[in-house]
């Protein structure tokens, strides 16, 4: 009698845990449709203000919208039931409002190529490298096993557009690589290689960080062999500063591995130490570097120079002006005048047509993708897990906020990409192979709790 009271107890837990599955998938499902009809809309509103059509491929490009999404929606199914069900749809929504600027750029004569066609493939492939990750990373926890390895291939990455004939400097940037006919970013992978590694050292040290039993004057601090990462963190902030003269990257990768440093060991002369560790890089960079010193001036006064060097920043500050609340309407701005507005200015473009209400909901998208991660986070019980977890999370929302706060004048301008809205196969790429890690780790967690849920009632059984 015993043994079916707990039968039976498994069972109505199994059964429980199965209708949480399926509300969970079928409320991704739900959003994934409404992301899909906001847009097909858009896409719809900017031929209608472009050209004054409907476009004439509008049920292929539905059909190819929902084929994708359903593709990543079936994937998530079958391999991640109980993960989130926000971060899908509101990446899908942002890839696409994206993916409809892009191709309302492309028909602009200051625009060269076809972005839209491009962006469209590199956005299949990503869904692919979102699949493909959860297929073959049954656990997140397993890539711990791997950390040297990781850590070495992403401090390689970083390394590869210093390479003197695979390494390329685009609009005075070296952060390009070509292979043949193919260029990408490396740092795009990179940083998601260091996240790993930061999450693996940081678990396995984190004990030894928290002790402080070293006296600098009134301060006591760790063991200064334990500083270590903080200090190699700095210089290859100040190396990619430097030699590729990326600010961007460089803001990232040090903003990221604090964020996950001072989680890890929740002390908060970290955050101390790394803000005038890094105050202090960028007043020596300042002061010896002409392009530090030039995107410093461009950012304090691009009015000084606005038909030279500050000319992207007063163009898209004009943009957003002529945004107002409401926006002038899909397809019927003027964004193509800002240079490489399809990659660092896409968010002024959006701007301009979407007006501050539309900018302010990509916003939110942006804080809802960073909430749910750092919700992931807290519910996730294995400290890996919940560090990387915390590293994936600040990767996207740090990353928005400086792209963001160059176009607006909040931080000095930088050249890196908006998480699944700029043109960029790298971007992309990595974006979602990031996504299908939290998707994982969200799904993991589930299962545990699930697990001990079951082991309750089988005792009180």
């Amino acid at each position: 009698m015993t043994s079916r009271r707990r039968w039976g107890a498994a069972g109505r837990a199994d059964d429980s845990g199965a209708v949480i599955g399926r509300v969970r998938r079928n409320t991704e499902l739900g959003l994934i449709v409404l992301a899909s009809v906001i847009v097909v809309s858009a896409y719809v509103l900017a031929s209608l203000g472009q050209n004054a059509s409907i476009p004439a491929n509008i049920v292929p490009f539905l059909g190819v919208v929902l084929g994708l999404l359903v593709l990543a929606h079936v994937a998530t199914r079958r391999l991640a039931p109980f993960a989130d069900p926000l971060l899908l749809p509101l990446a899908a929504l942002l890839n696409g409002l994206g993916y409809v600027m892009i191709a309302r750029l492309s028909g602009e004569p200051n625009i060269n190529g076809d972005l839209a066609g491009l962006q469209s493939t590199w956005t299949a492939i990503g869904i692919g490298a979102y699949v493909g990750t959860l297929v073959f990373v049954d656990r997140a926890r397993t890539l711990d096993r791997y950390r040297y390895t990781v850590g070495a291939v992403g401090l390689g990455l970083l390394l590869v557009p210093l390479m003197p004939i695979i390494g390329r400097e685009i609009n005075g940037a070296r952060i390009w690589a070509s292979i043949g006919p193919i260029n990408f970013q490396p740092g795009e992978f990179a940083k998601l290689a260091l996240a790993v590694f930061f999450a693996s050292y940081l678990v396995d040290k984190r004990e030894l960080l928290r002790v402080a039993t070293f006296r600098v004057g009134p301060f006591w601090l760790p063991e200064p062999k334990h500083l270590a990462p903080i200090l190699a963190a700095w210089l290859g902030s100040l190396v990619i500063m430097v030699a590729e003269k990326d600010l961007g990257s460089s803001l990232l990768f040090f903003a990221v591995f604090v964020v996950m440093l001072w989680v890890a060991t929740e002390r908060l002369w970290y955050l101390l130490i790394s803000g005038a560790l890094f105050s202090a890089g960028a007043i020596l960079a300042w002061s010896r570097f002409s392009h530090v010193q030039r995107r410093v001036d461009t950012w304090l006064d691009p009015w000084a120079d606005s038909r030279d060097s500050g000319f992207q920043v007063t163009e898209s500050l004009f943009a957003l002006a002529d945004g107002g609340l409401t926006g002038k309407g899909l397809g019927l701005g003027s964004a193509s005048r800002i240079p490489e507005v399809e990659n660092d200015f896409i968010f002024a473009a959006l701007g301009e047509e979407l007006g501050l209400f539309g900018t302010t909901a990509i916003l939110l998208t942006y804080l809802l993708i960073v909430g749910s991660g750092l919700r992931i986070a807290i519910l996730a019980e294995n400290s890996f897990e919940k560090i990387l977890a915390v590293g994936l999370s600040a990767l996207i929302g740090i990353q928005a906020f400086i792209i963001i706060g160059g176009v607006i004048r909040v931080v000095p301008l930088t050249g890196i990409t908006l998480p699944f809205v700029s043109y960029g196969g790298s971007s992309l790429l990595a974006n979602y192979v990031i996504l299908a890690l939290l998707i994982r780790i969200s799904d993991q967690t589930a299962r545990r709790l699930r697990a001990q849920e079951e082991q309750a009632r089988e005792a009180v059984s």
